[in-house]
């Protein structure tokens, strides 16, 4: 099939680049030229396990292509995927100027039917906004062209998004049509003859879906991390509170894991969208908006134990910290707690080191030289007083915490992922704190 993607973001690029892979024939389309020239020659502008293969391989074998002009590929597509990006505005609802200049431009120049599939997260009714926004491009042309706008929400996870695209838990795509269903379920039959399900639904029910997982996912992360709280209030232990009650299967293990809370580019940003969409309607979602208070509380909490264990005593102190990103796996910096953490540490006039594997540029770009860029955890720990842990890469689980203890100053760890064993580090001399467990 002949399919044009709007957009070279993370979900773009990846969705079209696993279609290609499948053996359709993409062209990938961004109005940033310097993207797209880099892109040709294979030089991937997002950091994603595998990514940057899977694109050469596949520009190689002639079957994904890039470009910046849309109107180049019209005529061939069958399909057109709006990927762009939805960013939120002040009010936290996710601003639709780029998914409608995408609608304009396939009714400015369409010239045959094709279906235009929303694969950006946006807000339940945008598909009538779209359909609206087409018609009135081809009312002025005084054309009658039939076309088909369905929904299509990605479920990729940063760090493991091809194989989440290519074996899905599922595929959601929303339909006004039997004509737009059957094309929808053609591109998607390689998926299915593996054992993957398609489920067809309206555009409304599409839409809704991708707010609800996120949110449903939010909340689980947001709940535990308010259980933690409690937990070093009343002396309980989270870790052993998720284990009793992950072992229910009416409740299940995964997302149940306490820490200094959420970020990235979808839960945040789609929490707050579904708040707004509640306000527009009258109906305030309450339990979302918790969710989302909750995760605001909990950026601060490492910066908060150490301000404890330090008796306020900030100012002068060298603080290390281990991984800005999100999430390991990803130098996705959008919305990471490492950014409250870094503001108020120097708020307070401590100076700061940080490392992470593969965030360190992207930090740099956001926040400039503030902090002191590290080699590794070890350089990071080099006469610091105390070490903080915001994320969770596989290169921090087993540190020579000897050589730790001996490069540093102080003697202070605190854990925002509880990827450590409390007692070998109270063993080595540490004074250590994890989320969830009063400090012994």
């Amino acid at each position: 099939m002949n399919i044009a993607v709007v957009g070279t973001g993370y979900v773009g690029l990846v969705s079209g680049t696993c279609f290609a892979e499948m053996g359709n024939r993409v062209t990938c389309v961004d109005i940033d030229k310097t993207k797209i020239e880099k892109l040709k020659n294979g030089i991937v502008p997002i950091y994603e396990p595998g990514l940057d293969e899977l694109v050469s391989r596949n520009i190689k074998a002639g079957r994904l292509f890039f470009t910046t002009d849309l109107t180049s590929c019209l005529d061939d597509a069958e399909i057109v995927f709006s990927a762009v990006g939805t960013p939120p505005d002040e009010d936290g609802s996710a601003d639709l100027k780029y998914v409608l200049d995408v609608a304009r431009t396939i009714g400015k120049y369409m010239s045959k039917y094709l279906v235009l599939v929303t694969k950006s997260t946006v807000p339940v009714g945008t598909a009538q906004k779209v359909r609206k926004a087409i018609e009135e491009e081809l009312n002025k042309r005084g054309k009658s062209i039939p076309f088909d706008i369905a929904s299509n929400p990605e479920f990729l996870k940063e760090g493991n998004a091809i194989e989440d695209f290519m074996r899905p838990d599922r595929v959601v795509v929303g339909v006004e049509s039997d004509q737009a269903k059957s094309i929808m379920e053609k591109l998607y039959r390689p998926f299915t003859l593996n054992g993957y399900p398609i489920m067809i639904m309206d555009v409304p029910s599409a839409e809704m879906t991708k707010y609800a997982a996120n949110a449903m996912l939010a909340t689980r992360i947001s709940f535990m991390n308010e259980l933690a709280n409690l937990c070093e209030m009343v002396g309980a232990n989270i870790d052993n509170v998720r284990k009793g009650i992950g072992s229910d299967a009416r409740i299940g293990s995964k997302f149940l894991y306490a820490g200094c809370g959420y970020g990235g580019s979808c839960f945040p940003k789609d929490v707050k969208a579904l708040i707004n969409t509640g306000k527009q309607t009258g109906y305030p979602m309450r339990i979302i908006e918790a969710v989302d208070s909750v995760n605001e509380f909990q950026k601060s909490i490492v910066y908060e134990k150490l301000h404890a264990i330090m008796e306020g005593n900030m100012a002068g102190k060298q603080i290390a910290i281990w991984g800005l990103s999100f999430k390991p796996e990803t130098d996705d910096m959008r919305e990471a707690p490492s950014l409250v953490v870094i503001e108020k540490l120097i708020a307070a006039g401590a100076q700061v080191k940080v490392y992470d594997p593969i965030a360190m540029e992207e930090t740099k770009r956001r926040i400039g030289d503030v902090v002191l860029y590290c080699n590794d955890i070890y350089d990071a720990a080099i006469d610091v007083d105390a070490i903080l842990l915001l994320t969770e890469w596989k290169q921090f689980r087993m540190p020579t915490w000897a050589v730790i203890k001996n490069v540093m100053r102080g003697n202070v760890i605190v854990d925002g992922r509880n990827i450590y064993d409390g007692a070998e580090l109270r063993d080595h001399g540490f004074i250590y704190s994890r989320i969830g467990c009063k400090q012994k």
